[in-house]
Parts: structure tokens; C-alpha cells; sequence
């Protein structure tokens, strides 16, 4: 395999001056709500608000002078670009960041903050990725893939490493997917250190490239008509499919309402902002309640990006949420 278990171990040495520990906490009424031992672990707690950042410090630490001189391109709906502009401002890199023309208005402040340059490119994800791809051969820029790069996933596999040291009597862990990194690192690290741990994936159902891939074991493009932008991919990346299908036990869709209930649980009950991506977690933990009863589960509340503006039009739609666990 491209990225191994001691990537993670060394990645995590290389990280731990700039990022503390993100905690992981168990509440009560969540436990009662899905019926298991849950607990969250809060990557939205990350300075950039998500868990990507680990991947950006670990892979921008390692540029060579030259590729630092020469400055780092790469495509994001906003997580991934917080990630690279944030290590680049740590390392001295310049940074161009290319986002789709309906990019999360926050995360797009928040990159240009970071001293990224922020590029409005295409109507999604993949057409920004296209042109980055093109400009990096252009202009000899060091390409950074949102997916495809393994210091990345070793990076944020150390957040697999720190909710196992907290709880190693985990069961199962939930992980979102978009392009699948995170979940990547997720299942290499829990399955070396207990190949017994069940590592379930969860993506949308308006977006289930990486889902549809996983499946049929090909690579596979679909449609891409989900708001939660973390997990708007229109095609699956090579590289995290790979380490997906030696490791991943069960891969699960969840619904754009199912994703908003999530968010409202999120919020009303453990005073924390998910975006889409982040609450895709408890959204499957919520929908598969009963294959996990009395099961010792973690979710991944992998980010805390969401806009305001998206945020009224959600509690408009869902309101309060209902203290009942039916």
C-alpha cells in the first residue's frame, strides 16, 4: 500500500506542534437517541474548523525547497483549500487555491485570510479541479490532488490514532465521504491496531460517486446534487478507493433531510455547528440504529463549516428538534 501504518505514526510527530488533540466526548441524550455508546470526535474544534488541515501541515511540511519556491496549486468546495492555505502560510508557500463559482462564502473568506490566493473556476468541484490540473502544467506549479496524495491521508489518519488511544474499546466508526481521505486513513489505522473494529463509510445519496466505485470496484462518475459540499464529488479518487476496498467493512448512504436533521440534532443537543459533511456521521448512525444497538460507535463530526445562509434556510425547513428517540 502507498500510505502504511507508519506514515500515520510519523506524520502524527510532524503535526503535533502545530495542532493540539480535537477531544472526543459521549452525550448522553445522543446515546439514548441511536441506542449505542456514541461518541463524536470533533475535528470542527480544528483552527480551519475541519480535520483536513492534518493532511495540509503533514504534506506541505515535506516540499522540497524547490516545490516551496515555486508555490502549491490545488482545487476545493473549501475544506481541503482552508487545509493547504493554512500549512502553506506555516511554511512560507505561496498558495492558489481554484473553488467553484458557488463556493461556501465562510470557507472562501477563510482561505483568502489564510494568504491564499482564491481562484473562482467552473460550476463544481471537478471543473475547478480541471482547470488546476491544466495550470499546474502550465506553470510548473506543485499540484496538490484532494484525494490522491498519500501524505494527506496519512496526515489525517492521526485522528484515527487519538479517538483509539481515548477509547480502545471502540466497535464501530463512522466516517463521511466525499473524496475519501479521511475515511482512508480511518480504516488503516483501526485496522492495525484492531482488525476487529468495524469502519462503516457514509456519503450522500445525491452524491454517491465514491459510494457507486466502492461497489462495483471501478471508478465512477455520477451525480453530484447534494449541498453538502464536503461530500460533492462527481467522480471517486483512485488512490482512497484503493485503501477502501482492502479496509472498508460497509459503505451507506444517507438523504439530504436525514443530513439536515443531523445538523439540528448536532446543534440543539451538543451546542456544536456541523456542515453537511461533518453531521453525514450521525445521520447514518441515527438511520442504521438498529444494527448498532449497544455497540460502542465514534462518528466523525469531520467539519463546522456551514454558512449562516445555509443554516436559516436548514432550521426553516427542520425547526426544533424532537426530544422523542422514535
Amino acid at each position: 500500500m502507498p500510505v502504511q501504518f507508519t506514515d500515520v505514526l510519523a506524520a502524527r510527530q510532524r503535526i503535533s506542534s502545530h495542532l493540539q488533540t480535537t477531544p472526543l466526548y459521549s452525550y448522553p441524550i445522543l446515546n439514548t437517541m441511536v441506542g449505542a455508546d456514541l461518541w463524536i470526535k470533533h475535528e470542527n474544534h480544528q483552527p480551519v474548523g475541519a480535520f483536513k488541515v492534518r493532511g495540509g501541515i503533514n504534506l506541505i511540511s515535506q516540499l522540497p525547497d524547490e516545490q516551496r519556491q515555486r508555490g502549491v496549486i490545488s482545487a476545493s468546495t473549501g475544506n481541503h483549500g482552508q487545509s493547504i492555505a493554512y500549512a502553506s502560510r506555516l511554511f512560507g508557500v505561496r498558495a492558489i487555491i481554484a473553488v467553484p463559482k458557488d463556493a461556501n462564502p465562510a470557507k472562501v473568506a477563510s482561505i483568502r485570510n489564510l494568504g491564499a490566493e482564491v481562484v473562482f473556476q467552473g460550476k463544481d468541484f471537478d471543473e475547478a479541479r480541471e482547470w488546476v490540473e491544466e495550470e499546474a502544467r502550465s506553470q510548473g506549479y506543485r499540484y496538490i490532488h484532494s484525494g490522491n496524495e498519500p501524505h494527506l491521508i496519512a496526515g489525517v489518519g492521526t485522528y484515527a490514532l487519538e479517538m483509539l488511544e481515548a477509547q480502545p474499546l471502540i466497535d464501530t466508526i463512522i466516517v463521511p465521504i466525499g473524496g475519501g481521505s479521511g475515511a482512508a486513513g480511518v480504516c488503516m489505522v483501526a485496522k492495525q491496531i484492531n482488525p476487529n473494529i468495524e469502519v462503516i463509510g457514509v456519503q450522500a445519496e445525491q452524491a454517491p460517486a465514491a459510494y457507486l466505485s466502492w461497489k462495483t470496484g471501478r471508478m465512477v462518475e455520477d451525480r453530484m446534487n447534494t449541498f453538502a459540499e464536503g461530500l460533492a464529488t462527481r467522480t471517486a479518487f483512485e488512490l482512497p478507493q484503493s485503501i477502501l476496498r482492502r479496509y472498508l467493512d460497509d459503505f451507506v448512504l444517507v438523504s439530504e433531510d436525514e443530513l439536515r436533521r443531523a445538523i439540528v440534532i448536532l446543534l440543539a443537543h451538543t451546542r456544536n455547528l456541523a456542515e453537511g459533511a461533518g453531521a453525514a456521521s450521525l445521520a447514518a448512525a441515527l438511520k442504521f440504529r438498529d444494527r448498532l444497538a449497544g455497540r460502542r460507535v465514534a462518528i466523525v463530526l469531520s467539519g463546522g463549516n456551514l454558512s449562516i445562509d445555509r443554516l436559516r434556510r436548514i432550521l426553516a425547513t427542520e425547526g426544533a428538534p424532537s426530544f422523542s428517540v422514535d
